[in-house]
């Protein structure tokens, strides 16, 4: 595998991207079902006075305080740096609309009345909610995140719901012209595979027009059933009859999908060529830390990330990188290119806490940043 992106290819996708960037608006996209509240707080070590304090560096770190406190108590002080909207879907289809795409949303933003924390996505997507947010607090370290999350908001993602909050028709409109459709959050959402089921049986068989791209992530399935695990790539693949579907994952859901499937650990490039030759979707796309490949029809292409030792953000970075993936396939980019703007769209991201537009990505992607054989930071 190549040790870098060339300075020339990153050249050309960036033109590619710049002139293309006109006929993202022409793009619509569906995406759901999530929804998050998210609060993003740093830890601290020591606090040195009122308003001074030195933060936890690390998840390391942290365990062992924890540790240490086993069979007494401790106290943990946490920071907010901000609150925002969250959610797999919610952010990643933030994303798209930055990039232009006109963007329809479903899912759990408010009900009977939006939460505030989305009035701004609201502006730039036509949004639809048929719930409450759940609320995540995110722990940022500069070597990762911890996601602690209320979820019982999330038990009203069910297809009962959405005919009745949404309408069966509005549903079936949007996801069956949609250039691009997207189903997220799959783990934290207990009722998304009978969703899927209905959408097979009921509204898939009756679409018309030109084949169309669909993306699906289950985020983080380490706590759900093998069973259930199973039963979600089944469904997945019985998708590519109707959609040419892109199935992301994540470094650690890499492994988990492959421990379900009986595969033995590898590094990122065999194990993900041996979960997609068990999988029917038509591509598979894995982002490790600091790098990103794509499988299709046997084929992996792979890129390396900007790397950035100290992210303003990482919660949504993933999302981001899935955005910009599908954003490339939507234009018209290889595999290569399309993980080229993802890791682009992540890595500017990671830096500004702002999700970018394509003219910004493309400036980015040609800036002399630092590679490393992984891309941004975790996912």
């Amino acid at each position: 595998m190549p040790k870098m992106n060339s300075s020339q290819l990153r050249a050309q996708c960036a033109q590619l991207l710049l002139t293309k960037a006109a006929s993202a608006a022409r793009l619509t996209a569906f995406v759901g079902l999530d929804g998050f509240v998210d609060e993003i707080l740093h830890v601290v070590d020591k606090r040195e006075s009122a308003e001074v304090y030195r933060r936890l560096p690390t998840i390391t770190r942290l365990a062992a305080q924890l540790a240490a406190a086993a069979g007494k108590s401790t106290n943990i002080e946490l920071v907010n740096q901000m609150t925002k909207l969250g959610g797999n879907g919610p952010i990643m289809a933030n994303a798209l609309a930055s990039f232009g795409i006109q963007v329809t949303y479903l899912g759990l933003l408010g009900y009977p009345s939006l939460n505030p924390v989305f009035a701004d996505f609201a502006r730039r997507a036509e949004v639809h909610s048929i719930g409450n947010p759940g609320t995540t607090d995110a722990l940022e370290f500069d070597d990762g995140k911890i996601m602690l999350g209320k979820h019982a908001s999330l038990k009203e993602v069910t297809w009962e719901n959405i005919q009745a909050r949404f309408g069966r028709e509005p549903f079936a409109q949007k996801f069956g012209t949609a250039d691009l459709a997207g189903f997220v959050n799959w783990t934290m959402l207990p009722y998304m595979s009978q969703v899927w089921e209905a959408v097979l049986r009921e509204i898939c068989p009756a679409m018309q027009g030109p084949r169309r791209t669909i993306f699906f992530d289950l985020a983080d399935p380490e706590k759900r059933t093998r069973a259930d695990i199973l039963r979600a790539l089944d469904l997945i693949g019985q998708f590519e009859q109707y959609f040419d579907v892109i199935l992301g994952l994540n470094e650690k859901e890499a492994h988990e999908i492959g421990a379900v499937l009986g595969l033995p650990p590898r590094d990122a490039p065999d194990l993900s060529l041996e979960i997609a030759a068990q999988l029917k979707a038509g591509t598979l796309v894995v982002h490790p830390v600091s790098c990103a490949l794509a499988v299709s029809r046997g084929k992996v292409d792979f890129v390396q990330g900007p790397f950035t030792a100290k992210p303003l953000i990482t919660t949504g970075a993933g999302d981001h990188f899935n955005s910009g993936f599908c954003l490339g396939r939507l234009l018209g980019l290889d595999n290569q290119m399309s993980l080229l703007t993802g890791v682009t769209a992540s890595g500017y991201y990671v830096r500004t806490g702002q999700s970018p537009s394509i003219a910004q990505i493309a400036a980015f992607m040609q800036e002399p940043v630092k590679m490393q054989s992984a891309a941004a930071p975790p996912p």
